[in-house]
This record gives C-alpha cells, structure tokens and sequence, in this order.
C-alpha cells in the first residue's frame, strides 16, 4: 500500500504539470456545458415559451381573413406585423431583412374558396342524411385557394413543422366554424345557436401533458439542463483519451516503462495508479459539471439540474462510466505507436461514439442502422444510465443493459490492453 501511494502521488504530480491535459479534461467540458445549455435552452424557449414575430399581408377580399389574423393574435403564440400592401413578393424579402421567422400571405380569394367549400360539403352531408335533394353540383371539385406561408430559409426543419402544426391548427377551427354556420343556415337558423355555440367554445376537450416515469412516480420535466449536463459531461470523461492514452506512449517510448522493467512490481503499481488516479479525475469532473448544473445554472436563469432519487445508484453509473473510460485510454495508449496516433485516434474515435451514441442528436430520430450501430458505443450505454436516472425515475432493472454493457467494455479492454503489453513483455 504504501509503493502503491507513493506512485499515485507520483502520477499526480505528472498530472497537475500537465496544463493542457488539465485544460481539456475540465476547462473544455465546463465551457462545453455552458454553451450547449444556453444555446439549446434559448431554443427550447422560442418554440414552448417566447412568442414568434411574423408578418402578415391580407390581400383577401371577405372577411375570413381578417379573422385569421384576429387568430393570429389572439393565439399568444405569435407577435403579428401587418402590413397590406405588400405584394407576395415583396412579403417574402421584408420577412427576410426584417428578421421575421415566417411570412403570411392570405391570398385575394381566400374567403371564398373557404366559403365554397364548406358550403359543398354542407350539401354534401345534407344528401347523405335525406335532408336535401340538391345532387351532383356538391360533389364536384372545389379550387382550394391555399394560404401561403414564407419561412426563414435559415429557420430549421422542426421549427418550420411546430409553426405550420400551429397555423394548421388554428384555420382548422376557422373552417369548422365556417362549415357548422351553413349548416345551420341550409336548416333555416340564421345562426349557430347560442348554446351549442358556448358548448362548441366552453368545453373543449384539455390535453393534460404529463411525463412518464419508469417506477410511476413523478418524473423530472425535461429541459435544456437534464439533458446536456450528463451528455457533456461523458463526453468530456471519455476524452481523457488524450491525455492518459497520449501519456503512456510518451512513457513507453521515453523508456520509462523499459526502466521500470528492472523493478517488476513498478510497473504494475505505476499502471494502476495511472488507472486509479484517472478514475478520479472523472468521477471529479462529473461531480464538478453536477455542481455547476445544481447551484450555478439558477444564477443564469437556466433550470437547475435536478439530481436523481437514488444517489447510490447515481454513483454506480459514474463508477462503471469512468471505468470504461479510464480503460478505453489506456487500450488507445497501449496500441498506438506514437503521441499523435494515440491523441488523434482516441480523439476521433470518441467524436464518433458520442455522434452515433446519442450525444449530440437523440438516437431515436436516427435511422434504423445507425440505431443498431449506435449500441456498440460506450457512451450511448453512460448515456442511457444517466438518461434512467435523470429522466425516468430509473430502477436497477432499468439500469441492467448499461451495466452489463460497460462492465464488459471494461473487461474487453482491460483484456486487450493485458494481452498487448503481455506480448511487448512489460507484463
């Protein structure tokens, strides 16, 4: 125990001189989370909370279009600038220099397109009841006149589909209305009757959104924080690979490890305590970025991380999560002949684990391939450890896959490691 303390204070010295090292196992991930969290939480805001500043120009000659952007505005999802004498054209280059998200354009014959449609399918439905005689003319084909909708071409796809769903959402429930007045007026009311007009309006239908939690209790709502802090936070753990694999090459072909040939518990103790003293560096970065998530995060008006039920198992996760990096580096450091092969693979490889793994796109809008590739990925498997425990309430049952995936990843590498330094005769 005591050699075994004394080579761990050793590596410990190596490390605290190792700025860039240092700098990139726990600078790099705080700044990482700050950035992503911000970014994606402002992201979050625009599409659940802020409003969306559009422009509308009305070229419509009746008055549904009116009532569309009375809608508009009333929605609260929407900040609406009108402006009437635009031309279609003109709309779209305003929208754009003006920085608007989207553009609107209600077209001259909007009113009564919707008009004549609806009053085709009141006959319609009228015939299919017996209640009219009135044939064929219903049936026939309307011309839609379609309201037109100019995007931010720098606006992404998703953003587009949530304001198309909410302008969709909106003229559905103009039209229906449009529709239920003729009607009522092809069976002679002058009007909607007041008290199926109140029932229409007063007793819709709620969505009451709620989150679902593996153990049935109360789950964490979802936000920018709950998801990136332990992202980040893997990501940064596996990327020691630079500095622990970029370590034992420099040893190896310094001539340390030949040296340390001559005295052979050295090695082993030096080897271990590289591993050990590695394991704390990412439990500690975990526990730093946690921090940050937990006490710092309220101060910049993001969500608070808010911790797991089970702290227990929070620390198993971490445990087993730091393990498979710790030995991922050292797989990288036994292999690779020189720095730059050791830095630049362990680098890029991890790069492409976090991609594929979940990191920075949800695996779930993934194809089905990549969905298969992406459980050969260490980090997927952290991920989804944290994911249960953060997001879902998590108990050991859901736990098993992440824990059974990285203790063999562990013991894989922990094996090709042994058997690449076994060969070389340092073991």
């Amino acid at each position: 125990m005591r050699k075994l303390r004394a080579t761990l204070i050793k590596e410990l010295q190596l490390l605290v001189h190792d700025k860039v090292g240092l700098l990139l196992m726990y600078a790099m991930p705080v700044v990482l989370v700050f950035i992503i969290t911000l970014v994606q939480d402002s992201a979050f805001k625009i599409v659940n909370n802020n409003q969306l500043e559009i422009i509308v120009a009305n070229h419509d000659k009746g008055t549904l279009g009116d009532t569309l952007v009375k809608m508009l505005e009333k929605s609260g999802t929407f900040i609406v600038e009108k402006n009437n004498r635009l031309s279609e054209k003109a709309l779209q280059q305003k929208g754009i220099t003006d920085g608007k998200l989207a553009s609107i354009y209600i077209p001259t014959h909007f009113s009564a397109s919707i008009e004549n449609n609806s009053g085709n399918v009141t006959k319609l439905i009228l015939v299919e009841f017996g209640m009219s005689e009135d044939s064929v003319k219903a049936a026939e084909s309307t011309t839609i006149t379609n309201l037109i909708v100019y995007f931010d071409p720098v606006l992404q796809e998703n953003y587009q589909y949530t304001l198309k769903t909410n302008l969709q959402t909106l003229l559905s429930g103009m039209e229906n209305q449009v529709l239920l007045r003729k009607l009522f007026k092809e069976m002679g009311y002058d009007a909607i009757p007041e008290h199926i007009a109140s029932k229409m309006t007063g007793e819709q239908t709620a969505i009451v959104a709620k989150q679902a939690s593996i153990n049935g209790k109360t789950a964490v709502v979802p936000n920018a924080t709950q998801h990136n802090v332990p992202a980040w936070s893997i990501f940064a753990m596996f990327f020691m690979v630079v500095s622990l694999g970029g370590n034992i090459v420099k040893e190896r072909n310094s001539g340390s490890f030949v040296r340390l040939l001559t005295i052979p518990p050295s090695f082993s103790l030096t080897l271990i305590s590289k591993m050990v003293l590695y394991l704390g560096v990412a439990i500690s970065q975990l526990a730093l970025l946690f921090a940050i998530g937990y006490w710092i995060f309220p101060f910049l008006e993001l969500p608070a991380l808010q911790m797991p039920g089970s702290i227990f198992q929070l620390f198993v996760v971490a445990l087993l999560s730091g393990m498979a990096a710790v030995s991922y580096a050292v797989l990288i450091g036994t292999y690779a002949k020189t720095q730059e092969q050791a830095n630049g693979f362990g680098a890029i490889s991890i790069v492409i684990f976090a991609a594929i793994g979940g990191i920075w796109v949800p695996t779930f809008v993934m194809p089905t391939y990549l969905q298969n590739i992406a459980l050969i990925s260490p980090l997927h498997w952290c991920l989804e450890g944290f994911y249960s425990l953060f997001l879902k309430n998590g108990d050991w049952n859901s736990l098993s896959f992440s824990i059974i995936f990285l203790s063999l990843f562990t013991i894989i590498c922990q094996i090709l490691s042994f058997a690449k330094l076994k060969s070389q005769q340092y073991l």
